[in-house]
């Protein structure tokens, strides 16, 4: 019988590796040692789930964990691309679990959360990339927690027919999230399985289908890009109508995957955000331990505020202009 060989990363194996460039004093997190980080982790590996927090090696896997609050991965831990950045595993991956959704919202209903992230691995190999069975998971968390407000954070769908998000949308997520990663230069070395103007097709098509959804993205700096490009980058996100911008600093997985090329400073990413406030995002989280999901239960309140606050004054200005 044959064994699948385990190779986490086989497209990077012939990479020249690179040093790892040490962290400064800004960057550093502490070791996860609380009981509820022990607990979230017993209730992962029990119920047989995979988080993004464990695959990608989170920075913030203790202090959300901690807090009982981890993202949920999907449809196996096995990618289909293989993006320079990113250390989830690349490969074939396996069948779908058709008992994953209900054992995803059974844990959502065990933790008692608020809020839930749910993403997954890129699924090529299937004709809907997977749309399906985000369906099926967000349908179980409403059924097992009706309570629950859910933030999907999906893959670009890239070889499939653009409607394939519209049974997603119908089964009415809180949050479409979907991460440009980074700025469209970059693309052809750090992210050669996606294209830039899908992803900002995709984001655009979720307002054109469902107006009133909040919709995010995401991008890491430090990995070569311009302030230009990155504002640039928030003009683009404005234009397909994207809420909520969250910026973090890249951090290099192993010697064999991209570079750091800087250590983005406090003050940059201060700066950013003010910046992308400026062009009209509800939200914004910029800081260099900023991931998507970080604090994502928190962001969520604060985004249904800000929308409130800019309905308000909008509403304000209509009765001036009568």
């Amino acid at each position: 019988m044959n064994k699948r060989i385990d190779i986490r990363h086989p497209e990077k194996l012939k990479n020249e590796p690179s040093s790892m460039a040490k962290k400064p004093s800004w960057i550093k997190v502490k070791a996860p040692l609380s009981q509820g980080y022990i607990e979230t982790k017993k209730l992962v590996k029990k119920n047989n789930l995979k988080t993004i927090c464990e695959e990608a090696s989170c920075p913030n896997i203790g202090e959300c964990w901690s807090r009982g609050h981890a993202t949920f991965l999907i449809m196996g831990d096995i990618c289909t691309r293989g993006c320079a950045f990113c250390n989830v595993k690349t490969g074939i991956p396996f069948k779908l679990d058709p008992l994953e959704p209900d054992r995803i919202g059974l844990s959502v209903q065990k933790m008692g959360l608020r809020h839930v992230v749910i993403t997954s691995v890129d699924r090529d190999d299937l004709p809907d990339g997977g749309a399906g069975h985000y369906v099926k998971t967000i349908d179980a968390i409403k059924r097992y927690s009706p309570s629950t407000t859910i933030e999907i954070l999906t893959p670009d769908f890239l070889k499939c027919d653009d409607e394939v998000i519209s049974p997603i949308l119908n089964s009415e997520p809180d949050v479409f999230n979907h991460n440009l990663e980074t700025v469209p230069s970059l693309y052809p070395i750090v992210r050669p399985g996606a294209r830039y103007f899908t992803s900002l097709r995709l984001l655009s098509r979720v307002k054109e289908i469902k107006g009133t959804i909040f919709t995010k993205s995401g991008i890491m700096v430090g990995m070569g890009e311009t302030r230009i490009e990155v504002s640039q980058l928030m003009d683009d996100l404005r234009m397909a109508n994207v809420d909520f911008l969250t910026i973090g600093q890249y951090l290099q997985p192993t010697p064999k995957h991209f570079p750091v090329k800087e250590f983005v400073t406090p003050v940059t990413f201060e700066h950013y955000k003010k910046l992308a406030l400026g062009k009209g995002f509800l939200l914004v989280s910029s800081t260099p331990l900023t991931r998507s999901s970080f604090h994502a239960d928190y962001d969520f309140q604060l985004l249904k505020e800000a929308r409130r606050k800019a309905w308000n004054a909008q509403k304000e200005v209509n009765k001036k202009c009568v």
